[in-house]
């Protein structure tokens, strides 16, 4: 099952890595990805700085790479994107053993296993640049096995580098989550995962299905070929904080303790985006830490930030985290 403490995920990767190279991130077709070829050192700070705030999982930067991409837009051949892949894991590695030996040497103890590397598998809307990772339209013309071939290079390749787990994140259509399961389960058999869908409001994926209902459909997929014990957790990610609870609760609201299904949540900071006027309202946005007791209780096991966020966001949801698993006898 998944884990027994609650774990911090890291912030908004293509958010704090501005920080170290301004607003080129924003309305490029590569997002983020396109530093792991250009700009490795900014990857790496960007993962030391959720490192140093508290962050016990790290997600590699290539949520937008892809194949495809890369031909398009870096001019490499197909083999020379796997292999750049394979260095952005490399990149999450470098980070992760910059941050053990500053701990080593500040004597900072660190839980054996920690931090966590988890490869960022984004839906395959991501790579189309169209908008439609937030619709899932895609699904509704592309045919399934092509979306998970598509899928197949990206895990292949992340895999082979060496990381953790899997994060399929952002998923906005119930038939790409399920499809995605059924391959780990079919030709993955010893990888673990999480699934975390994207909803357009407090009941909804962004495609439309009931959320409710694409989880327990997924769960129950996953009890039916043995392999709950596999998935970290299940739950929304890149939605507004708003629609959080009300998520949860419908999954989990009137279930036993014992029978909640384990829950990962990183939702966007608060903000809207306004194509003239860029990201608005920051001043009114609730820290995310502070709903950290609630969702604890609805059955989170895993909560970080997506868009939006940074690493100081980070740093107080670890230490609202840390606070929960003293009251819970984690720690």
């Amino acid at each position: 099952m998944g884990p027994t403490r609650i774990l911090t995920k890291d912030g908004g990767f293509g958010t704090q890595m501005t920080v170290h190279v301004g607003n080129a991130v924003d309305g490029d077709p590569l997002w983020s990805a396109r530093f792991n070829a250009t700009n490795p050192a900014a990857v790496i700070n960007t993962h030391l700085d959720f490192l140093q705030n508290g962050a016990d999982i790290i997600l590699t930067n290539t949520y937008q790479s892809s194949v495809e991409g890369y031909v398009d837009y870096l001019e490499l051949d197909e083999e020379q994107s796997v292999e750049l892949m394979k260095k952005t894991v490399k990149l999450a590695q470098i980070a992760k053993d910059k941050y053990l030996a500053e701990c080593c040497e500040a004597k900072l103890k660190v839980p054996e296993g920690f931090p966590l590397i988890l490869a960022s598998i984004g839906p395959y809307g991501a790579h189309l640049h169209d908008g439609s990772e937030y619709t899932g339209e895609y699904v509704d013309d592309v045919p399934i096995n092509k979306i998970t071939d598509w899928h197949r290079i990206r895990i292949d390749a992340c895999l082979a580098a060496g990381v953790d787990a899997l994060a399929i994140e952002t998923i906005p259509c119930q038939a790409e989550a399920e499809a995605l399961v059924e391959m780990l389960c079919d030709d993955y058999p010893e990888v673990k995962f999480w699934v975390s869908y994207q909803c357009q409001d407090e009941n909804t994926l962004a495609h439309g299905e009931s959320f409710v209902e694409a989880a327990r459909s997924l769960w129950e997929l996953l009890r039916e070929r043995n392999a709950q014990a596999r998935c970290l957790a299940i739950g929304v990610n890149c939605v507004h904080p708003k629609f959080v609870t009300p998520l949860l609760k419908s999954l989990n609201g009137n279930t036993p303790d014992a029978e909640k299904i384990p829950l990962v949540v990183y939702p966007n900071s608060g903000e809207v985006y306004d194509v003239a006027k860029g990201w608005q309202g920051r001043e009114h946005c609730v820290p995310l830490a502070n709903y950290v007791p609630e969702w604890s209780k609805l059955g989170a096991k895993i909560i970080g930030g997506c868009c939006r966020t940074y690493a100081r966001d980070v740093r107080l949801i670890a230490e609202s985290v840390a606070s929960q698993n003293k009251l819970n006898r984690f720690i």
